[in-house]
């Protein structure tokens, strides 16, 4: 039996193991760098080993030092979690061969699924099918498009689609550079691209006596730049010969590597019948599986530690209903505090409480929002309306992205393939008009000391600007016997104004805002967030928007600047000049124009803001005597 388990990982998967511990009654170590010292996987556990350093390398990556650190605290076990040694087959013979139990598969199942390449020459032996790998040497235009992955990891690095094959020298350098720094490898390869497919897997559990569970299957076709943000299970429009194939492909994986444990088996379902194709496998518990667990009834981090004790599975639970996942993450800056952080009605599994920063050198996965209903349609119902009524205060969240794709009517009348996000990113992400919550915003703002500063009965102006898109907003009321009046919304009645809610009356609906506002002059109005701007506009902002200003497209960190670009130097037309990361992703920020680099404001590892002037370039003009010349 085991008594104290150290789980070598941080935020929400360390927490979530950590709950289930507590229920079976089983002693929790958590392990942490520096920046984590306070986080709330570590107020969770019993007890806490400090990892000294701060970043991955220094700490959460070290194998020897977490090792150490479990002999040091007296657990008798580790649970890796997913993510940084999760899949690291000389991690997992370590904790073995110091006497520790190890909650994982055995380290020979995590080195023949470490490379894709390999992973897909033992799926073939096994009779399990997968897209032949292409010879990158030989490709003809007939062969594209094609995809580039790197061999090692996932999480979309290392990951590039080349429709040119002009293109795919550069490409497979840059993937091979992203892979290398990502993973330690840099290894990667190159198979078909399928167009309009979906991304399928199966969620197995296998016994060391034998037994192996196929627990269904779930749906994580919505991604975002090869990363998943949605998933569900069960996978919907499946016929159910395919559901078979499926299971009986994921079964075969597991049985061929003599895996133990609970896994994934990720498959690439074409939309024009072919398939199913073999991904990849995950040597460990995907960040989805409480959809799984919520379908089928069963913990699944609870099933893990019972099989690592050796105990034999039962019957294969049925399934019932159907669970939808959304992975509500922050954005842009992250050292900003997690203010608040609610929801009701559904499960959420987070890394974070109230009071808590979200570190910049980690993954800025927030937390996991989970509704389960009877039917697909009600099951999406439930989480829409959950993520666009949470209470979510502190760092630029995607959560506008997530209802907005649930709500999609092409999401709601079939599973979506793949593409569906890049498909229609740009009505997605636009942004919200915010003038009722800035209004709302500045109404409650009325009743403070200090609010009226001349005549009540003179208009009073106050200027928000909305993140993280940046609109600005002035707004412009006036206080009379009846009651506060503001300018410029017709057709607006307000109802009831106090500092911590306004009701606005439009066209006769009446809406009511809660308003909280900080000392910062951060306010959050339901669910926008807002920033007071001092009431007249700062010099410097408009001189961002001059003409060549490169623009920050979406909140992220400079990561790198292109060597040898300085002031005054010439830049050519889609030149790189710096890269940013955002979502865990690097997004060159090119020259516009051929001309001249006249500015540049920001430094590697520097994070920037949506909008914000990131450098600029200033256009070379050519005359009418050089153009004919």
């Amino acid at each position: 039996m085991i008594e104290s388990i150290l789980v070598a990982n941080r935020g929400e998967i360390a927490c979530r193991v950590f709950r289930t511990c507590r229920e079976a009654g089983i002693a929790t170590v958590a392990v942490h760098a520096d920046p984590d010292a306070g986080a709330l996987h570590v107020r969770s556990a019993d007890t806490a080993v400090r990892l000294p350093g701060t970043t991955a390398a220094e700490t959460y990556l070290r194998g020897d030092l977490v090792v150490r650190a479990a002999l040091t605290a007296g657990a008798d076990a580790v649970h890796p979690g997913y993510g940084f040694l999760s899949e690291n087959a000389g991690f997992a013979r370590a904790v073995t061969d110091a006497g520790l139990v190890w909650i994982g598969p055995p380290a020979e199942a995590i080195e023949a699924m470490a490379s894709k390449t390999r992973a897909k020459r033992v799926m073939a032996a096994a009779g399990v099918p997968r897209l032949a790998p292409l010879d990158p040497a030989g490709l003809t235009a007939s062969d594209l498009p094609v995809l580039i992955k790197a061999a090692a990891g996932g999480g979309g690095r290392g990951m590039r689609v080349v429709r040119d094959l002009a293109v795919l020298e550069e490409e497979l350098v840059s993937a091979r550079a992203e892979a290398a720094a990502a993973f330690a490898d840099g290894e990667v390869f190159v198979e078909p691209y399928v167009e309009g497919a979906r991304h399928v897997e199966v969620q197995v559990l296998a016994d060391t006596h034998g037994t192996v569970w196929t627990l269904g299957t779930r749906d994580c076709s919505l991604q975002r730049r090869h990363q998943k943000v949605v998933e569900e299970a069960p996978a919907p429009d499946l016929p159910d010969a395919v559901r078979a194939a499926l299971a009986s492909a994921a079964e075969a994986a597991a049985r061929a590597i003599g895996y133990v444990g609970a896994g994934t088996v990720e498959f690439l379902l074409p939309g024009d019948g072919r398939g199913p194709y073999f991904l990849e496998m995950n040597t460990r518990l995907q960040v989805e599986h409480p959809v799984t667990e919520a379908v089928y009834g069963v913990d699944l981090v609870a099933l893990q530690i019972r099989v690592a004790e050796g105990e034999r599975l039962g019957p294969l639970p049925k399934p019932y209903g159907h669970a939808v996942e959304a992975r509500l993450a922050a954005e842009g800056s992250l050292d900003r505090p997690v203010r608040r952080l609610r929801t009701t009605g559904v499960r959420l599994d987070a890394g974070y409480a109230e009071g808590d920063t979200v570190p910049s050198q980690y993954d800025p996965l927030l937390a996991k929002v989970i509704a389960w209903a009877p039917t697909r349609p009600e099951a999406i119902r439930k989480l829409a309306h959950a993520l666009e009524h949470a209470t979510v205060h502190g760092p630029h969240t995607n959560r506008d992205l997530l209802v907005r794709a649930l709500r999609h009517p092409e999401f709601l009348a079939a599973a979506p393939d793949t593409g569906f996000l890049e498909r229609h990113l740009t009505a997605l992400t636009r942004p919200r008009d915010a003038r009722l919550a800035a209004l709302a915003a500045a109404l409650a703002g009325a009743h403070r000391p200090g609010a009226w500063r001349n005549v009540p009965s003179q208009p009073q102006t106050k200027r928000y600007r909305s993140e993280p898109d940046g609109a600005e907003y002035e707004i412009r009321y006036h206080r009379t016997r009846g009651g506060l009046v503001p300018e410029g919304f017709p057709g607006v009645r307000v109802v009831s104004a106090a500092p911590g809610r306004v009701a606005l009356e439009t066209d006769g609906v009446t809406r009511a805002f809660e308003v909280t506002a900080y000392a910062d002059g951060r306010v959050h109005v339901d669910s926008y967030a807002l920033t007071a701007l001092p009431r007249l506009p700062d010099p410097a902002a408009r001189a961002a928007a001059e003409p060549g200003s490169l623009l920050a497209p979406m909140p992220g960190t400079v990561v790198r600047v292109a060597d040898g670009i300085a002031i005054g130097e010439p830049v050519k037309a889609g030149q790189p000049l710096l890269w940013l990361e955002a979502m865990k992703m690097e997004h060159r920020v090119t020259a516009p124009v051929d001309g001249i680099l006249t500015a540049l404001h920001v430094t590697q590892g520097r994070q920037v803001e949506t909008g914000e002037t990131l450098a600029v370039v200033t256009e070379t003009v050519v005359t009418e005597t050089e153009e004919k010349s």
